[in-house]
């Protein structure tokens, strides 16, 4: 089986800095445990356990319906060579000049008419600033164009072979898998963060972060979040101050630094039990 280090296609929120930490940390887990990625997203740390542990039984939860997009790949390869054919002679990663710009966007929207889906967030890691998505042709085409179009095409192979994938309600498949050999990936979207590019129109606020950890009361669980949402010095304070416990009593922490530019950054966060 073929091991990925990062997710085949863009993916806001992938774990891909946290692979080998995550990796190592897994020693600490049976390898014919049960593993239950509630928030699936990208699949990346489903694929991972897999590839480590091949007889243990993983099911992604695939609620962003990321799989439409892996099979939309030969598609999306075939469009970009259009795009990469047309931007050939300009220079990496500058902005397109206006003229070109509007012959591309007719190349995409013919292409969506005849093919009837096309990937907005792995189009945009080609045309759009750094980090910038777009999640439909009305959004892109208001967008400045730059040209990052991928040199080479997306393969997906055996990316998520051997997992099982479903589609529901994070809280239905705690509820349905709660065992004593089920580990559980908990990597919900971060606090007040836009999670447009996830499926969703809506944020996640405060009470919807603080429901998620309903799922680590006495759960063998892998928990990320970032140290912007301060969720663990709140669980600090609750524990000292009330009589609630604390989720994250007797984990152990691991963070990785994410740098926004020159003088800003945060604290990704891996908390496993």
């Amino acid at each position: 089986m073929r091991n990925y280090n990062q997710a085949p296609l863009p993916f806001q929120g992938q774990k891909r800095r946290f692979v080998k930490a995550f990796k190592q940390a897994l020693n600490d887990f049976k390898s014919d445990a049960i593993y239950v990625d509630l928030f699936g997203g990208s699949g990346l740390l489903s694929h991972t356990v897999k590839c480590l542990y091949p007889d243990a039984r993983v099911i992604w939860n695939d609620y962003d319906d990321y799989i439409r997009r892996l099979q939309a790949i030969p598609d999306t390869n075939l469009l970009l060579a259009k795009l990469r054919h047309r931007t050939a002679s300009l220079p990496r990663k500058l902005r397109i000049p206006e003229a070109i710009r509007k012959d591309l966007l007719d190349v995409i929207k013919a292409h969506e008419e005849k093919y009837g889906y096309l990937d907005y967030i792995t189009l945009s890691a080609s045309i759009l600033f750094s980090a910038k998505y777009a999640s439909n042709y009305e959004q892109l085409s208001k967008e400045t164009f730059y040209n990052r179009v991928k040199l080479s095409d997306y393969d997906a192979t055996d990316y998520l072979k051997g997992v099982e994938r479903v589609q529901v309600d994070y809280k239905a498949l705690y509820e349905s898998t709660k065992s004593s050999n089920v580990v559980y990936l908990v990597d919900p979207p971060y606090l007040s963060t836009d999670v447009s590019t996830y499926g969703s129109k809506d944020y996640w606020k405060l009470r919807d972060y603080l429901d998620v950890l309903n799922v680590l009361d006495g759960s063998k669980y892998f928990y990320f979040t970032s140290n912007k949402s301060q969720i663990v010095e709140l669980c600090d304070w609750i524990e000292t101050r009330t009589y609630v416990g604390n989720p994250f009593a007797g984990s152990t922490m691991t963070t990785t630094s994410n740098r926004l530019n020159y003088n800003a950054g945060y604290e990704d966060i891996m908390i496993y039990k």
